[in-house]
């Protein structure tokens, strides 16, 4: 019953994003991957956030004779919130940091993904920790629509 409350004011007060599959949310953006990578950058540093690696798949595949569509995995996350995720239970921990992929599909256009923390919470059974990850679902959706949107 309280999974069922909370999930019910997640979607009443959490806007959709455009897709999410699988406990991964995609939202398509009107820029190309660099531009969407470095907004995406800027605005997790201008709120205080950590990034631990950037990594360039597509310029790495090149090193190697391989080719990819431009693909970047931006690595990142706040200590306070993930810490406090792994008080109420360890095991998100392998989750965290978080990992934002924008990418370029088969048709051109350019997508932010990443995993839906209400997914996690459901994966690793988070008990007691609803209100961050309410928060860390809007702090994700804001950060990924602004990063996307012109």
């Amino acid at each position: 019953m309280q999974k069922l409350l909370f999930m019910l004011f997640v979607m009443l007060f959490v806007s959709l994003p455009t897709f999410a599959s699988n406990g991964i949310i995609k939202i398509k953006s009107q820029f190309n991957v660099k531009t969407t990578a470095d907004k995406f950058e800027k605005i997790l540093n201008k709120k205080g956030m950590t990034i631990f690696k950037i990594i360039h798949h597509s310029e790495n595949a090149t090193k190697i004779g391989a080719t990819l569509r431009d693909s970047q995995l931006i690595i990142f996350g706040n200590p306070k919130a993930g810490s406090s995720l792994m008080e109420c239970e360890q095991s998100i921990g392998i989750d965290l940091p978080l990992k934002a992929l924008i990418w370029q599909d088969s048709k051109n256009d350019v997508w932010i993904s990443y995993n839906d923390i209400v997914y996690l919470k459901d994966r690793h059974k988070v008990k007691g920790c609803d209100k961050i990850i309410l928060k860390v679902s809007k702090i994700l959706e804001n950060i990924s629509n602004s990063a996307t949107k012109k």
